[in-house]
């Protein structure tokens, strides 16, 4: 209205491709999860037990449980009665809104079963953000998943390594793949606690640190960071572009502190851009209805970790589709044969019980990262 112009760095084509491949691998994982669930209640508890009282407990904080109550106050039966009564009510599907007979609790039921996911496309040297979703419909949910706080799981590695880089270790060092218990104290009771790889088994290998890296190990990954340091790994994860507190507990290196996508993604920007970060940019700048400039963008770079550092690790992350059992092999099949010996790489993370899915990809000009969960971590599939 004041005449202001806005230049962003979105790029409208990349953002529109990004929307259409959210909502189509959306649609594919939320059938999997319906076929996962069937009619059972998904939300669960660690020992996979349905969670009492989980879709009332939702509805109080409503606007139309708050309305009945003060409507009937003392009259616990009215507020029941109306929640329970159905009603015209317009919900999300994937063909497009559609109007349903449905009661306040069964509309909560139904919108709370869906997967959600955030994803967000930065090129690593001008750090400028070319597309960023923040879930699969903005008319039916408005929180945006990006900036949401969630464990990254494996995807959290990268700090591990980088650390283990900075100081003086190379993808061809070894370490065991086995058991280790570490004293710790829960509830005030001493106590073992031990990592356990994805697979449910140790292999009891002296694996390269690229090859652990590659395929997730998670006995290696808490080994080196007890070696460098905990809190030398959290402080160069803070250096890379994490913002948000760490608990410095040995689960870090394993991805137990919350992140946002946002700053995921642009700490894996830090390694693509020689070790270099900086802040993502999305208004470039803004000019007065007469042209006077009030806002102009500028990088403030910082060498996070060594140019060595930096090389090494993208060394690792391609190691992720070119080494024997990577997790990351599956993105062969979105990658043209041409392109085969180009400089792709990435990282898959999964967090406790499966609640949060990370995968970031990375290319010497364009980081991208995207994430998949539950609205609510109790909801999830039961295995990987």
């Amino acid at each position: 209205a004041d005449g202001l112009k806005i230049y962003t760095t979105i790029d409208m084509r990349m953002q529109e491709y990004a929307e259409q491949a959210a909502r189509k691998q959306m649609q594919t994982i939320q059938q999997r999860f319906n076929d996962h669930w069937g009619n059972t209640p998904p939300w669960r508890d660690r020992q996979y037990n349905e969670i009492p009282d989980f879709i009332e407990d939702i509805a109080k904080k409503t606007d139309t449980y708050k309305y009945l109550a003060k409507k009937f106050p003392d009259q616990p039966d009215s507020v029941q009665h109306y929640l329970n009564t159905p009603h015209n009510v317009k919900v999300f599907s994937y063909e497009g809104p559609k109007e349903m007979q449905l009661s306040t609790m069964d509309s909560i039921r139904y919108m709370v079963r869906f997967m959600h996911c955030g994803f967000i496309a930065i090129e690593p040297d001008t750090r400028h953000v070319k597309a960023w979703v923040g879930d699969v419909d903005f008319d039916s949910w408005k929180y945006d998943k990006v900036t949401a706080m969630r464990q990254p799981g494996s995807t959290f590695k990268l700090f591990v390594y980088s650390e283990a880089m900075n100081q003086g270790f190379n993808p061809c060092d070894r370490r065991m793949d086995s058991w280790v218990g570490y004293p710790d104290t829960i509830n005030g009771k001493a106590t073992i606690w031990a990592p356990h790889n994805a697979n449910g088994y140790f292999s009891n290998l002296n694996m390269p640190l690229r090859s652990a890296f590659a395929q997730s190990i998670n006995s290696i990954a808490v080994k080196l960071g007890v070696e460098v340091g905990i809190h030398n790994v959290a402080n160069t994860a803070h250096r890379m572009g994490i913002e948000s507190p760490l608990h410095e507990t040995k689960s870090l290196c394993l991805g137990s502190s919350d992140v946002s996508l946002y700053e995921l993604v642009n700490s894996y920007c830090t390694v693509v851009n020689d070790g270099k970060y900086n802040m993502p940019i999305m208004v470039t700048r803004i000019e007065d209805r007469n042209g006077n400039l009030v806002y102009s963008s500028s990088l403030h770079e910082s060498q996070a970790i060594s140019y060595r550092s930096s090389y090494l690790m993208l060394m690792m992350l391609k190691a992720g589709l070119t080494e024997r059992g990577g997790t990351s092999a599956a993105l062969w099949s979105y990658i043209n044969p041409v392109l085969r010996y180009s400089e792709f790489g990435g990282k898959t993370g999964t967090s406790n019980n499966h609640s949060d899915a990370w995968f970031v990809g990375v290319t010497p000009r364009l980081v991208a990262g995207a994430w998949v969960g539950g609205e609510y971590r109790c909801i999830h599939f039961r295995t990987g």
